[in-house]
C-alpha cells in the first residue's frame, strides 16, 4: 500500500480531513516565505486535535539550531524535512536525534540519486523553475519515466505537481512507495481543502 503525506496543513478544517482520511503522515511548513507556513504556537494547536494521529513531519528551510528547538519546545515531531546541504542535515539529525527527510530536485537523469546522502528517507519532486523563492515542487512535475528502473538507495517518496487526478498515473509510472502532496489539495494559494484530501487519499487507495 502506497503511503501518503499531506503538508502544509495549516487551519483545523485540513488538518482534521488528513487525519479522518488516514493521511500517514501531516506536514508542517515552518518556512516564513510559504503561504503555508505555521508558527510552533500555531502547529501545536493544530497537532493537539489529534495526539495520537499520523507521524507529524516538520519542514524547515536552511534551519538553525534555534529554529528547531522552538518547535520542539511545543510540539512532538516525529521527522525533519531538511531543505539543506547533506552535511548540515547529518548535523541537524544527530543533534535533535530525529530521522531527517532529504528532498531532491529532478530534472533530468542525472538528477536522479545514487545514495542516500545521509538522509533517513528521499522526498523526490521537480527541480525549483528559475527565479522560485521557496525551494520544492512549487507544483511542477517532473518527467515521471525518469525513475525507471532505478534502485532507491533508501526509503522515498514521490512528491511535486500530485493532485487526485493524475496520483494514480504517477504511482504507476514510478512505484512510489509513498507519495507527498500540498498545493494539489488546495482550493486557492495556501487554503487546503478537505474534498480534495479525502479525494487524493481515496485515489492513492484505489491506486495500490
Amino acid at each position: 500500500m502506497t503511503r501518503t503525506k499531506i503538508c502544509g496543513l495549516n487551519d483545523p478544517e485540513g488538518f482534521d480531513a488528513a487525519v479522518q482520511a488516514g493521511a500517514d503522515w501531516i506536514g508542517l511548513n515552518f518556512f516564513p516565505a510559504s503561504p503555508r507556513y505555521v508558527t510552533p504556537s500555531q502547529a501545536a494547536v493544530l497537532a493537539a486535535r489529534a495526539p495520537d494521529g499520523p507521524a507529524r513531519v516538520g519542514l524547515f528551510v536552511s534551519p538553525t539550531e534555534a529554529d528547531i528547538q522552538a518547535v520542539l519546545d511545543v510540539l512532538r515531531l516525529d521527522v525533519l524535512q531538511l531543505y539543506t546541504d547533506a552535511a548540515r542535515a547529518a548535523f541537524l539529525r544527530a543533534r535533535f536525534g530525529l530521522p531527517v527527510w532529504r528532498p531532491v530536485g529532478v530534472s533530468t537523469a542525472a538528477d536522479v540519486p545514487r545514495d542516500s546522502g545521509g538522509a533517513d528517507a528521499l522526498l523526490i519532486e521537480a527541480k525549483p523553475p528559475p527565479g522560485a523563492i521557496r525551494p520544492g515542487g512549487n507544483a511542477t512535475r517532473f518527467d515521471w519515466p525518469l525513475l525507471a528502473g532505478w534502485s532507491a538507495p533508501c526509503p522515498w517518496l514521490l512528491a511535486g505537481g500530485l493532485d487526485p487526478d493524475n496520483v494514480a498515473e504517477a504511482i504507476r509510472a514510478t512505484g512510489a512507495p509513498a507519495v507527498d502532496v500540498s498545493s494539489g489539495v488546495e482550493r486557492s494559494r495556501g487554503v487546503k481543502d478537505p474534498d480534495l484530501i479525502r479525494a487524493f487519499i481515496a485515489a492513492v487507495r484505489a491506486a495500490t
